[in-house]
């Protein structure tokens, strides 16, 4: 029989073990496109799969000969930056309005904007397009801008209006009897002491941004597109080219995957902040 010391010892390796293995299997998806990214096309739909071969860079040297990475990733970094500030400079007085002057239908209003994640994009595709073809925006960062923003921003207020409910009222009574107006109190107190969930809500938007496919590809063709676009370019009527996919895939997730791997601390303080009390 064990005692308590190894049972705790064992317990500890066991839940060591089960999570990498949970991590590796999250992860192999993605190893499999990196490993894919080097193939040829004969290669990457071999049967049974290769794992060991000859490594090629032709698929990154292609894609860099017939499109201009560098573009689709700045309109991407544009659109998602953009989208990102658009969101919060919405969600960030209107959270505090919230949290700090409920009324009667406040958590009803909080509620109503969540179950919109719910509505799916194509059911709104054709009035969106129409609307973005007679303004002359399609194929402009523009209008991804603009959805991008509206898209999270039901996120973005329920993490700012958790942070921003921790915050004690105390204070804000102490500024109001030194005489503060409201825009005082939201610029020199709230945000401030808020910067850590205003920061956890930027970058989680930011990847919600950067990882949109449905829109950009809808909205955009050459000169606006974003890398899902350039993605989507690698599929044609005569097939999908595995190896080239993978390539421009693993193109476009590797700057947010270190981006994320960076800031993996902020975005799970952000995401599970206010969970437990």
């Amino acid at each position: 029989m064990l005692n308590i010391s190894q049972r705790k010892t064992v317990k500890h390796w066991a839940t060591g073990l089960f999570a990498w293995l949970v991590a590796l299997i999250l992860f192999f998806p993605i190893l499999w496109m990196i490993m894919t990214s080097f193939k040829t096309e004969l290669q990457a739909i071999s049967q049974p799969p290769l794992l060991f071969w000859e490594t090629t860079f032709d698929n990154y040297i292609l894609i860099q000969e017939r499109s201009d990475y560098l573009k689709y990733a700045f309109n991407s970094l544009y659109t998602s930056v953009g989208g990102t500030l658009l969101a919060l400079i919405i969600a960030v007085p209107s959270a505090y309005a919230m949290a700090f002057f409920p009324g009667k239908y406040t958590k009803d209003i909080l509620l109503w904007m969540l179950s919109t994640k719910m509505l799916p994009a194509v059911g709104v595709l054709i009035p969106i397009y129409m609307i973005t073809q007679m303004g002359g925006l399609l194929d402009s960062i523009y209008p991804l801008i603009l959805i991008f923003a509206l898209m999270n921003l039901p996120i973005i207020m329920w993490m700012l209006f958790t942070y921003f409910k921790e915050i004690p009222k105390e204070i804000l009574e102490a500024a109001r009897m030194d005489g503060a107006t409201t825009r005082d109190e939201l610029r020199h107190i709230v945000m401030p002491l808020s910067w850590g969930g205003i920061a956890s809500a930027g970058l989680l938007s930011l990847i919600l941004c950067w990882n949109e496919a449905f829109w950009s590809i809808q909205l955009t063709a050459s000169d606006a597109g974003t890398l899902a676009a350039l993605i989507a370019s690698y599929s044609s009527p005569e097939g999908l080219f595995w190896a080239k996919v993978s390539a421009a895939s693993t193109m476009a997730c590797a700057p947010i995957i270190v981006f994320g791997w960076f800031c993996q601390k902020q975005l799970v303080q952000g995401l599970t902040f206010g969970a437990v009390k």
